[in-house]
C-alpha cells in the first residue's frame, strides 16, 4: 500500500492570510457610490415623472398632432371629412410655402423682442441690483418698491400699461403727442418693449442682487488699498463674480421672451402684424380649430427655443456653472482678472 502524505495541520491561533485591506476599502467605497446613486435616482424619479407627464408628453402628442390637417372638405375625394386626414409633412411645407410671410414675420418679431427686452433688461436689472445692495436708510422700502412690477401678473400689467398708453392716457400727456399705441406700427412695438421691460428687470436684478451678496468686503477693501476706482472695482471684481448669475437669468430671460405671448396680445390684441409672435399665431391656428397648423408652429418654437438654450449652455456653459480645473484655476473662458488676483494675495 503506497505511503500517503498528509499535510501539516496549521498551527492553533494561526488564521488564513485575509484580504487586503487597501481592497475592502475599494471595495466599500464601490458600495457606498453604488448606494448613493440608487438613493439619487429615487429622489430624482418623482421629478423625472412629473416632467414626463407635463413636458415630454405633450410634445410628443405636438408632434403627433403636427402631422395630420384639418376637419372639413378633403379635396382629394370631394367629401367632407369627420375626422383628421394624415397629410405628413405638409404642414410644415405650408409653414414655409404658402404661410411663410406670416410666420417669417413672427419669427422676426420674436426674435426682435427677445434681443432688445433682455438686452435693456439685463442693464435695468444690473443697476438695480446695485442700488438694491448699497446700505443706506430705507434700503428695505426700495428694495420692496423695485420687486413690485415682477410680483403683478402679466395680465394686470398688460391692462394697466393698455390703460397708460391709451389715445388720451398718461404716456401721451407725459410726450405732448397724439400717438396710436395700441394700433399697427413701430409704436406698438415700443408700447410692448417698455412693458416687458418694467414687469421683468427686477427679476434680473434679484438674481444679481444674490450673487452681490455672496462677494466677501474684504475683496472690495483690498481693492481700494490698491487704488482701484470704483468704476475698476465693478469691471474686475463685480462683474466677473456676478456672471454665472447674471448669465443663468438672461438665460431664463431668453427663453421666456422667446415664449412671449399674453403681454402683446393684452397690450396690443391679437392678429396685429406688428407685434404678433410665434406663441400668438400658434394659438391663433387653435382657436380656429387648425389644430394641425397649431401644432406645427408649437413644434418650430419648441426647436428655436430648444436650439437658443443648447447654444447658450455650449457656449457658456463654464460661466454658467463656474466650474473650476485643477489648482483652483477657472477653466477656458473664464480668465481672472489681474486685479482679483492681486486682491486674493492681499487678503
Amino acid at each position: 500500500m503506497a505511503d500517503t502524505k498528509i499535510p501539516p495541520a496549521a498551527p492553533v491561533g494561526k488564521r488564513e492570510p485575509s484580504e487586503p485591506a487597501s481592497r475592502r476599502r475599494t471595495r466599500g467605497r464601490s458600495r457606498a457610490t453604488a448606494g448613493s446613486a440608487r438613493m439619487a435616482a429615487l429622489l430624482v424619479s418623482p421629478t423625472l415623472l412629473v416632467l414626463t407627464i407635463v413636458v415630454l408628453y405633450p410634445t410628443l402628442m405636438a408632434l403627433n398632432e403636427s402631422l395630420y390637417g384639418t376637419k372639413g372638405l378633403d379635396p382629394e375625394t370631394g367629401f367632407i371629412s369627420a375626422t383628421e386626414p394624415f397629410v405628413g409633412l405638409r404642414n410644415y411645407a405650408d409653414i414655409f410655402g404658402e404661410a411663410g410671410e406670416r410666420f417669417w414675420n413672427a419669427f422676426w418679431n420674436t426674435t426682435f423682442f427677445t434681443v432688445v427686452t433682455v438686452a435693456l433688461e439685463t442693464l435695468i436689472g444690473v443697476a438695480m441690483a446695485l442700488i438694491m445692495h448699497k446700505a443706506f436708510r430705507g434700503r428695505g422700502l426700495v428694495r420692496a418698491g423695485i420687486l413690485i412690477p415682477w410680483a403683478v401678473p402679466t395680465a394686470i400689467s398688460g391692462l394697466l400699461w393698455r390703460w397708460i398708453f391709451n389715445s388720451d392716457g398718461i404716456a401721451n400727456a407725459l410726450i405732448g403727442h397724439q400717438v396710436l399705441w395700441t394700433t399697427e406700427g413701430f409704436h406698438a412695438k415700443v408700447a410692448v418693449i417698455v412693458a416687458e421691460v418694467w414687469k421683468t428687470a427686477p427679476f434680473i436684478g434679484l438674481l444679481v442682487l444674490a450673487g452681490l451678496q455672496v462677494i466677501p468686503k474684504e475683496v472690495y477693501e483690498a481693492a481700494r488699498i490698491d487704488g482701484a476706482s470704483p468704476a475698476r472695482q465693478f469691471w474686475h471684481i463685480t462683474l466677473p463674480l456676478v456672471k454665472p448669475a447674471l448669465l443663468v437669468a438672461m438665460l431664463f430671460r431668453c427663453m421666456d421672451a422667446l415664449r412671449m405671448f399674453d403681454l402683446p396680445y393684452i397690450l396690443i390684441g391679437a392678429q396685429k402684424h406688428s407685434v404678433e409672435t410665434l406663441s400668438m399665431l400658434a394659438q391663433n391656428e387653435a382657436s380656429n380649430v387648425r389644430f394641425g397648423p397649431a401644432s406645427a408652429y408649437s413644434v418650430l418654437l419648441f426647436l428655436y427655443v430648444f436650439l437658443v438654450a443648447l447654444a447658450f449652455v455650449r457656449l457658456l456653459g463654464a460661466d454658467l456653472t463656474g466650474d473650476v480645473g485643477a489648482g483652483g484655476r477657472k477653466r477656458k473662458g473664464s480668465r481672472i482678472p489681474a486685479l482679483r488676483r492681486r486682491t486674493e494675495v492681499t487678503t
